[in-house]
């Protein structure tokens, strides 16, 4: 089985993307939604250790946890350090389940992969881009966000034209939401024949 990385900057569309796949049959599975799991349970404590207060009604904050970041952005790689095994653990556990079912392959979304992922074992990166000013109308877009927090952000990653540049496969979504599917779909049909070969 094809073990498929998606990532991508922030705002370029992997979400949008990641679904596209799930809509073709295709196995995901999201790093974000493995930590959203793990704040809600096995990560609690961990996080509370590490920042205590973030933690209200036995699940983290992500609210006080990113004050907390915020007024030490230092520490981020502290929370990475006990939050990134923990997820490719999930992520581990999923590729085996999607082999034992027998797919073609499978698509685990990972933000961070070319910053974070070196521990994983992968076959193919698909690359999600866009154009940069479209970027940041998305981003900053979104509630609470600032540019500080975006320059932040962007600061942390990689550039897109170097994620570009190492991928196997690239997506732009630039354009619109049929563009996105249609170029979606055409990298799915290249991985499925890439998968039989």
């Amino acid at each position: 089985m094809l073990r498929v990385v998606l990532t991508g900057s922030i705002a370029t569309g992997k979400s949008t993307v990641l679904a596209r796949f799930a809509a073709q049959s295709v196995p995901t599975y999201s790093a974000d939604e493995a930590v959203h799991e793990l704040y809600a349970g096995p990560a609690v404590a961990l996080v509370e250790t590490l920042f205590p207060g973030a933690v209200r009604d036995g699940a983290v904050d992500r609210k006080a946890l990113s004050a907390a970041l915020g007024a030490e952005p230092g520490r981020i790689s502290e929370l990475e350090e006990v939050i990134h095994p923990l997820v490719r653990e999930k992520a581990f556990d999923f590729m085996d389940r999607a082999e034992a079912e027998g797919h073609a392959f499978a698509v685990m979304e990972i933000p961070l992969f070319f910053e974070t992922g070196a521990k994983y074992s992968i076959d193919k990166v698909v690359v999600t881009h866009c154009d940069p000013e479209i970027q940041r109308q998305r981003v900053l877009a979104r509630p609470g966000m600032t540019v500080e927090k975006l320059d932040l952000i962007l600061s942390r990653q990689l550039a897109q034209d170097e994620k570009r540049a190492r991928a196997d496969h690239t997506i732009d979504t630039s354009g619109t939401m049929d563009d996105t599917i249609a170029h979606t779909d055409a990298v799915i049909e290249a991985l499925r024949a890439e998968a039989m070969s």
